[in-house]
């Protein structure tokens, strides 16, 4: 019993490690200058990173399925929440000052979701759940509240992020 509770704990552990190293992954595309390609690379992002989320849970990765479920958790939270991302697409195309402002919205709003898609599926897959028993609609609370502590983070230094 002892052995499995150690498991688990690595499991959890190593999925927590996915996340940091995905926020980084995440703004990054974020800066990608093109409007739409941004948020493409952004999901091709967290589809990766639920795919190696999905190995350490030793849980079958359906492709399609995680880029609906993200879709859906993303166009899901408060319109204020999804605002910060487009505005910062909008700053963008201001020169000068708008242009630094949106170039740093975007990679936080990317940060904040890829962190608020992770911790929403490992709490999924430590409950037994998989990628075919997802439902976005009970989720949709707990996303928002991880995006919000997933903007913090994506503030603060990558060392500090938890």
């Amino acid at each position: 019993m002892e052995e499995t509770a150690i498991a688990v704990a690595d499991t959890k552990d190593a999925s927590e490690k996915l996340i940091k190293r995905y926020m980084l992954y995440s703004a990054g595309a974020g800066l990608v200058p093109a409007p739409f390609l941004d948020v493409a690379a952004i999901t091709l992002v967290q589809v990766k990173m639920l795919s190696e989320m999905s190995k350490t849970y030793g849980i079958p990765f359906h492709d399609q399925r995680a880029k609906a479920i993200i879709s859906s958790l993303i166009g899901g939270i408060t319109a204020s929440s999804l605002a910060y991302g487009v505005v910062g697409r909008v700053l963008r195309a201001i020169p000068g000052p708008g242009m630094l402002l949106g170039m740093l919205s975007m990679p936080i709003f990317a940060s904040a979701t890829t962190f608020a898609v992770g911790k929403v599926f490992i709490q999924h897959f430590e409950s037994g759940g998989t990628f075919l028993d997802f439902n976005p609609d009970t989720v949709k609370t707990h996303f928002a509240e991880m995006f919000s502590v997933g903007k913090k983070a994506a503030i603060t230094s990558p060392t500090e992020k938890k």
